[in-house]
């Protein structure tokens, strides 16, 4: 992953900040503990004082960034993932992963489409006027079958794609919504697509927080056609 994507990430610029915020309270330890072998009690006093603030700071600011693992600044439109499909099998898949920082994965999917979904967090005032922009992270991907029966009884294949685990801001956000007075809005954005042998889509995510899914134009003339046709 290069710079440009790391900056991308609110966590790198968070934990970069909780950084230079802990070393000022480094700078502040060894000055006031200068100033207490000086028995400049006063100076040490206010020392010690910003020595507090600036933890308390650090850490409120790393806890953030633990919180915002996985999701990435929303430009005007953002690449989500590149999909290439491969039927292995009668509604069975195998789908490569191509993410904008070069990062690929193998995943296997049941059923006749893909269906990708992502979560997006909007913000309240003033960190529109600000200029924030809004956050989003890929959640899952999962088969999905034409038939409803089928997608009731048929084996269903989910795949997992949140790194950030316990503390996310999402599950935050519900248990403790007064805790989070900033947040405006999070919710899930979907879209699905019929799966075909040699297909490549390409998964974008709009500013209004819509995911889209578009076929090339090869795959584009492959759907609807028999499979094998």
């Amino acid at each position: 992953m290069n710079w440009n994507e790391l900056l991308r990430l609110p966590t790198t610029l968070l934990a970069i900040a909780a950084a230079v915020v802990l070393l000022l309270a480094l700078i502040q330890l060894v000055a006031a503990r200068q100033h207490v072998r000086h028995r400049r009690h006063l100076a040490a006093s206010g020392h010690a004082l910003l020595l507090l603030v600036f933890m308390l700071l650090g850490l409120f600011l790393a806890g953030l960034a633990v919180s915002l693992r996985g999701y990435r600044f929303l430009s005007e439109e953002a690449p989500v993932v590149q999909v290439d499909s491969r039927i292995l099998a009668p509604q069975r898949w195998a789908l490569a992963l191509t993410w904008p920082d070069g990062d690929t994965r193998i995943v296997m999917l049941a059923g006749d489409d893909f269906q990708i979904e992502a979560v997006v967090l909007k913000w309240k005032l003033p960190a529109i006027l600000a200029g924030l922009p809004p956050l989003y992270r890929l959640d899952r991907i999962a088969g999905r079958y034409d038939d409803a029966t089928q997608e009731m009884s048929a084996p269903r294949t989910v795949i997992d794609f949140s790194h950030a685990g316990r503390g996310d801001l999402l599950d935050l956000k519900k248990q403790y919504p007064r805790w989070l007075p900033g947040v405006d809005t999070l919710f899930g954005s979907g879209a699905y697509l019929p799966l075909v042998d040699g297909g490549h889509y390409s998964v974008d995510l709009m500013r209004t927080g819509a995911l889209v899914a578009r076929p090339d134009e090869a795959t584009t003339q492959r759907i609807g056609q028999p499979l094998g046709g």
